[in-house]
């Protein structure tokens, strides 16, 4: 497969992997819920690639949808690259505001968006689905990273959606080039063989069945067999034999049906498939020789990657680059057709995502959960504010409607540094060293309600009973350790492995097998080799 080949490339490709864990710090007060909590509408305040790699823990292969409305690279944003890479050619960019002057802008841009993509892929669900809003000056190139970390064959579609216009080159008599009259979202999957349901929206008016040809012009020779009489020699018949006797013989029960009730086709088609949830085929001879297969009525039409029946921007609030809730809702309601699914922004701007959310839940009842990450400071007056707005129902720049909801408001905190524990210089809070040592661990989901912090007690993964002997004060980690009265403490054995991290062991390893333990020394054991 060809490769995008750009400057900071082989510095950035691995840099996810060496991005630390951040703490996850709540704020009630900016909050809207009496309980801050990450399984909750979660609003994040900080750097992106840190906060996504901060939701490993408990939301990596969980999140069914994330969509993402990054900036476009035009040279007008004014955005600055500021990943924390060390290498003195990146280190140059760092801090520094790209604009259309920047020579390196696309290479900077690059750099920025390749190790957010590879975190973003390991969150979503196998199930899951990206979408990324771009415009044509960075198509070009955000399509061959997302092949490299997707895959090719997740690829599906390249959505153009129309976007409002300024009709000033009229006053010209000659132009540089055709104004812009659409942006694009490229849509992958994490696997290949994951399907989904077509895309519809209501008509205004339903369109009645009709009859049309049966012959088509592909040629297939296999689809070709006598029907009424007729066996072509060329083209095919639209359906395989069976089907076409089936539906055949449905027109001929229609018409006996007809004779004594004089209904309708369309009626008679739309009484048996709300009965008995059938679409059944029709095939007949007209009254020209011609063999006709019905279409039946609808009040759908599909849609196409086409979307130009709807417009991009959204006008809302007064930020710039703010998207429509309707175009985000109609990738939502598409994709999230359960109701309970995470829905994941981490470039959430103006928050147009989380309105979505909350409106399609107040349209059908359900209970689909957003995560919305922002740098900017503006994260909490802005985006978490047009939040509160559509929960109250009031405060945008004209009325919708009032949303029932809450949100967990969380600013990113320190890196969790491992040697930080041997100093007392960053000691976290208990849960959220203990959400890292689960997740590091394990490899699995953090469970914060299994939690029991007055008995050490992280939680229990497939394999093990996980436990953490930690208080964020240095004296404690000086003075405590993994002890007999621990071991003969615990609760009845079942079954599985006792993982215990505390600052030391005092205990011998008779013991630890008697009492079914296993010692990991803090800090060097939290990378342990996952069992």
């Amino acid at each position: 497969m060809p490769q995008l080949i750009f400057k900071g490339k082989s510095i950035i490709q691995g840099h996810h992997f060496s991005v630390p864990y951040h703490e996850l710090i709540p704020y009630p007060g900016k909050s809207l819920t009496e309980e801050v909590r990450l399984n909750d509408n979660v609003i994040i305040h900080g750097d992106n690639l840190a906060a996504l790699k901060a939701l490993m823990p408990t939301h990596a292969g969980r999140v069914k949808l994330i969509y993402i409305d990054p900036p476009y690279n035009t040279g007008q944003e004014r955005w600055i690259y500021n990943d924390n890479v060390n290498s003195p050619m990146m280190q140059e960019w760092l801090g520094k505001v790209v604009d259309r002057e920047d020579l390196t802008r696309h290479d900077k841009w690059l750099c920025m968006m390749y190790p957010r993509l590879q975190l973003l892929r390991d969150l979503l669900d196998d199930d899951g689905f990206i979408f990324i809003s771009i415009d044509q000056f960075e198509i070009a190139h955000l399509r061959p990273i997302m092949d490299e970390i997707f895959g090719s064959d997740n690829h599906r579609s390249t959505i153009a959606v129309r976007r409002g216009i300024k009709n000033v080159q009229a006053q010209f008599k000659d132009l540089q080039a055709l104004a812009v009259g659409h942006e694009y979202v490229l849509m992958y999957s994490k696997r290949p063989e994951t399907r989904v349901p077509k895309l519809t929206y209501p008509l205004d008016e339903a369109n009645a069945g009709k009859w049309d040809t049966f012959w088509r012009g592909t040629d297939r020779p296999t689809m070709r067999y006598p029907l009424f009489g007729q066996h072509p020699d060329s083209g095919q018949w639209r359906w395989e034999p069976n089907r076409a006797a089936k539906a055949k013989e449905n027109y001929e029960e229609f018409l006996r049906v007809h004779d004594e009730t004089g209904i309708s086709l369309d009626d008679y088609y739309g009484y048996h498939l709300q009965s008995t949830n059938e679409k059944l085929d029709f095939v007949r001879l007209n009254e020209e020789g011609v063999v006709q297969y019905f279409v039946p009525p609808t009040d759908v039409r599909l849609i196409s990657d086409n979307w130009m029946d709807l417009t991009i921007g959204g006008n809302l609030t007064s930020f710039d680059t703010e998207k429509s809730v309707g175009f985000v809702q109609r990738i939502i309601k598409w994709m999230c057709p359960e109701g309970n699914e995470i829905v994941l922004d981490s470039f959430a701007g103006s928050g147009t995502t989380g309105h979505a959310v909350l409106d399609l839940n107040r349209q059908d009842g359900k209970q689909r959960r957003f995560i919305l990450v922002e740098l900017e400071d503006y994260a909490d007056r802005v985006t978490a504010q047009r939040i509160r707005h559509v929960v109250q129902g009031s405060g945008l720049k004209r009325s919708v409607e009032q949303c029932p909801g809450t949100f967990s408001y969380f600013q990113l905190g320190r890196p969790i540094d491992e040697m930080g524990l041997l100093t007392g210089d960053t000691l976290p809070p208990y849960e959220e060293l203990a959400r890292y040592v689960f997740y590091t661990a394990t490899g699995e989901h953090f469970n914060p309600d299994q939690l029991d912090e007055s008995r050490y007690f992280v939680g229990e993964s497939s394999g093990y009973e996980v436990y953490l002997i930690y208080q964020p004060d240095l004296e404690f980690l000086q003075r405590h350790a993994l002890t007999l009265d621990f071991a003969e403490a615990l609760p009845e054995y079942h079954g599985k492995k006792r993982l215990v991290f505390a600052p030391a062991k005092l205990l011998r390893d008779e013991y630890l097998a008697q009492y079914h333990l296993e010692y990991a020394r803090m800090p060097f054991d939290i990378f342990r080799e996952r069992r």
